[in-house]
């Protein structure tokens, strides 16, 4: 009793409310790399685990440019662009090569991790907002919340303009069904990549700007991040499914992806403030999207008449 009592002393509800700016600020971020997830996940049906690589390649490249003196938003061009390249090099190792689709992302991800050491000329790099003119950063949060909400506002306004094109909804077709796509005369090997790199330039992006939020660019800063970004997904999708049912188009999906975003981390923020061990943080995401992923399968499950039919059956015989 003792033990809990001054465990719950110990904890400051001023400081939990001062760490949610901070986990929104992250959350949307991360909700802009999980845009990108989404596009492979949801609208490709492919498994992409080269994000991992490319979240990291994104903030090593926006980190090295600013301190070489080139305008932030040229280095966040740049990693956009990087992210581009590493998820063509995916798109072509499946559709050229014919590497499974989770083979392809692993070798494109292992290969990164090279890549990114050459580019930060070591482990990490770290940039100084004293220094560079940071978009966004620490020191000033609540900027940063309203420039990362500038940026997950145009890039859900491109993605569903672009998605609604003829050649974004030859991407979708694709994804839905390759072969009724090829017979429409659809080149699906030339979507995939077109897809997966388009995918992976979000992904980078993301990576440069929580590379200038957090103040360095790391080669492990992109550990777990298809597991962070299909939590977004997966939280987003479920939460918006239950608020909006039917009403919820496109466009309102890829806000609640940036918003599953935010949602996950002011939870990691709470796990953090309840002081547990940060060991168990990964596994606590994994509960998390294998909880989500479940909660729509159980409530179809829950809703079909077969399954239905049979409990009444089994009601009227008792």
């Amino acid at each position: 009793m003792d033990f809990m009592m001054a465990y719950l002393s110990s904890l400051s509800p001023i400081n939990l409310l001062m760490a949610i700016p901070g986990n929104i600020a992250q959350g949307i971020i991360w909700g802009i790399m999980a845009l990108g997830v989404l596009i492979t996940f949801r609208l490709l049906n492919f498994a992409d685990l080269t994000v991992d690589g490319t979240f990291a390649t994104g903030g090593a490249v926006t980190v090295v440019l600013i301190l070489a003196g080139a305008p932030v938003p040229l280095a966040l061009v740049a990693a956009l662009a990087a992210g581009l390249l590493a998820g063509t090099v995916t798109g072509l190792l499946n559709t050229v090569l014919g590497i499974p689709e989770i083979l392809s992302g692993i070798l494109t991800q292992i290969s990164l991790w090279s890549v990114n050491l050459l580019i930060l000329s070591g482990a990490n790099k770290a940039v100084n907002v004293d220094e560079y003119p940071l978009i966004v950063t620490l020191r000033n949060v609540k900027s940063s919340i309203v420039t990362a909400l500038v940026f997950a506002a145009v890039l859900i306004c491109i993605l569903y303009w672009y998605f609604g094109t003829e050649q974004g909804s030859a991407i979708r077709a694709t994804g839905c069904n390759p072969h009724m796509a090829r017979a429409q005369g659809i080149n699906i090997d030339f979507m995939k990549v077109l897809a997966i790199s388009l995918s992976n330039g979000l992904v980078g992006l993301s990576g440069g700007l929580l590379a200038q939020y957090q103040g360095f660019a790391d080669i492990k800063m992109g550990q777990g991040s298809i597991v962070i970004g299909l939590a977004a997904v997966i939280i987003g999708e479920v939460l918006g499914d239950a608020l909006l049912g039917k009403s919820m188009n496109f466009a309102l999906r890829l806000g609640f992806v940036v918003v599953g975003g935010v949602l996950y981390y002011l939870v990691i923020g709470l796990v953090m403030w309840l002081k547990m061990p940060t060991d168990l943080l990964k596994l606590l995401t994994a509960v998390i999207v294998a909880t989500f992923l479940a909660v729509p399968y159980l409530r179809a499950k829950s809703k079909n008449s077969f399954a239905l039919a049979g409990k009444r059956g089994a009601q009227n015989h008792a």
